[in-house]
């Protein structure tokens, strides 16, 4: 590191070996002097950055076939400090996961988070239909476990989990769906202004619980041609039947995103402009599928 130079600290939801993990690293890359540091929460993670113990931090907020994350989505509703400065994609692919010495033997138990082993139905019958199956926390904790076992166990983990675990990677890229990806989002404190080339916005807003006036909201959003390609209702938590919504925007020039954000927040009883930021992809850790 030169003399001088201020270290950026990175929050992510860790254990290492995870897929916050390699969301992480995809975007420290573009960072200089990042220093990446690991929570045992998603609360956790954005709770640094609102006190000021880290900059940045990298949190899912929306997976392919599961949906939304909402403890990401209802922190950076309720707390007005927080933004959105960036988006990382990174693919959802699973490895086989054995010890270094693995010999062939018959594999007893295999251990992953739930959603991994539901991920990976396919594989697992086709491939060891009689095992046992044991959920785990994380796909990493499940690599631990491995790793520290004299039983033949295997894991299904990202490829990083073996790298930092000391695994070998028995079969490659073994989940169902090879679309499957998780979108997470760079959270700050600093205000992200308004942009439209490139990039995507993200607002929230409660209406006035009037007839019509969800439609009117969306109806702003036709007038100026901005296309909505996410909308999501989250409870506003001091009154059954009261909501707020959640949505993406993508708009072709600045001038009417302006335009219809001013409108909208006119129209709206609660409104929150969570900023203006670019979609980067995050590298696949693999090497296909065997």
């Amino acid at each position: 590191m030169q003399k001088g130079s201020i270290t950026m600290k990175i929050g992510y939801l860790g254990p290492m070996g995870t897929f916050s993990e390699q969301a992480a690293r995809a975007y420290s890359k573009s960072v200089p002097e990042a220093e990446l540091i690991q929570y045992s929460s998603i609360y956790q993670v954005m709770e640094a950055v609102e006190q000021g113990d880290t900059q940045e931090c990298v949190v899912p907020l929306e997976n392919s076939i599961e949906g939304t994350v909402t403890s990401t989505i209802d922190f950076l509703i309720f707390h007005p400090q927080l933004y959105i400065k960036a988006e990382i994609v990174i693919p959802i692919w699973e490895d086989f996961l054995v010890k270094t010495n693995y010999q062939g033997e018959p594999i007893t138990q295999i251990l992953s988070h739930p959603q991994a082993l539901a991920q990976c139905t396919e594989f697992i019958r086709h491939n060891f239909p009689h095992c046992t199956l044991r959920p785990t926390n994380s796909t990493a904790e499940a690599a631990e476990m491995v790793a520290k076992s004299t039983e033949p166990i295997a894991a299904l983990a990202p490829r990083r989990a073996a790298e930092v675990y000391g695994l070998h990677s028995l079969y490659h890229a073994v989940q169902d769906d090879d679309n499957n990806s998780t979108r997470f989002v760079v959270v700050t404190k600093e205000r992200v202004r308004e942009r439209a080339a490139k990039s995507k916005s993200s607002i929230v807003f409660a209406t006035q619980n009037k007839p019509g006036d969800l439609h009117r909201i969306l109806d702003i959003l036709s007038i100026w041609e901005i296309n909505m390609t996410k909308i999501e209702s989250r409870p506003m938590k001091h009154q059954l039947g009261t909501y707020v919504f959640f949505i993406d925007l993508e708009a072709k020039n600045l001038p009417d995103l302006k335009a219809a954000l001013k409108l909208i927040a006119r129209k709206t009883s609660f409104f929150k402009f969570l900023g203006s930021y670019p979609v980067l992809k995050g590298e696949v850790e693999k090497n296909g599928k065997q």
